[in-house]
């Protein structure tokens, strides 16, 4: 993780648990999923994921002003797959040769809310349906995955890191440009679902409901629920319309 402070607690979502209130997806985090949707096939020249980092404007952007009470760290993004036992990084703070792994999210589209992350395909993904050969001969490694998205943040002045799996299936077509980065560059060791949980104490994540007044934004204090729950939106319909 990158420098900006240290979390004080680490959890690990159930991804098939999420609140979804008008299309975007709320993560345990000050960050919001806009797109994809959660099990949509993707294909295409890109992986594309649009994230709000402002939760809908109830906290600033980079560069946060100092001593700010809530704020992002970072975010760093993987593409994993238990069903292949494969964990590629799309984005952990610093750009590789030829952008096969992205630069800092937070440092993108500067001035904009909404952070878009275009990440290239490799090439053992090439290929239509769940599954089909890659360009370098290499076994498919298409079909189920996590987009898993990392954050450490801090909310009212208090830190924490969280995991939030989002599945994707990677069915549609991709077609071999011969410019694809390679896999064997990107992929990193797959921790089982217990290591991942041991990094931390199973400790209650921050759900944050945000209050709107004339155009003022604040965050009030953040109801707490356990690992393993449902996520509800208590009320934030109604705060946000």
């Amino acid at each position: 993780m990158s420098a900006g402070g240290p979390p004080v607690s680490t959890s690990q979502v159930n991804p098939y648990n999420y609140t979804i209130i008008n299309g975007q997806i709320f993560t345990p985090g000050l960050a919001i999923v806009d797109a994809p949707q959660p099990n949509t096939p993707l294909g295409g020249d890109f992986l594309q994921v649009a994230l709000d980092v402002s939760y809908n404007g109830a906290i600033g952007q980079p560069p946060y002003l100092k001593g700010a009470s809530s704020m992002i760290y970072n975010i760093t993004i993987f593409l994993a797959s238990y069903a292949t036992g494969k964990n590629f990084t799309i984005s952990n703070g610093t750009a590789s040769a030829g952008n096969a792994s992205l630069e800092d999210i937070l440092a993108t589209e500067p001035g904009s809310t909404v952070k878009h992350v275009n990440w290239t395909w490799p090439d053992c993904l090439i290929g239509n349906g769940p599954t089909s050969g890659s360009r370098t001969g290499n076994q498919s490694a298409r079909g189920s995955y996590n987009i898993s998205m990392h954050q450490a943040f801090r909310l009212n002045g208090s830190d924490y890191y969280t995991i939030f799996d989002l599945p994707i299936q990677v069915t549609n077509e991709i077609r071999d440009n011969g410019s694809r980065p390679s896999c064997d560059l990107l992929n990193n060791p797959l921790l089982a679902n217990q290591q991942v949980n041991a990094t931390g104490p199973r400790l209650a994540l921050p759900y944050v409901v945000p209050k709107f007044t004339k155009g003022a934004a604040t965050i009030l204090s953040p109801s707490l629920l356990m690992l393993g729950c449902s996520w509800f939106a208590f009320g934030l319909a109604s705060l946000l319309s």
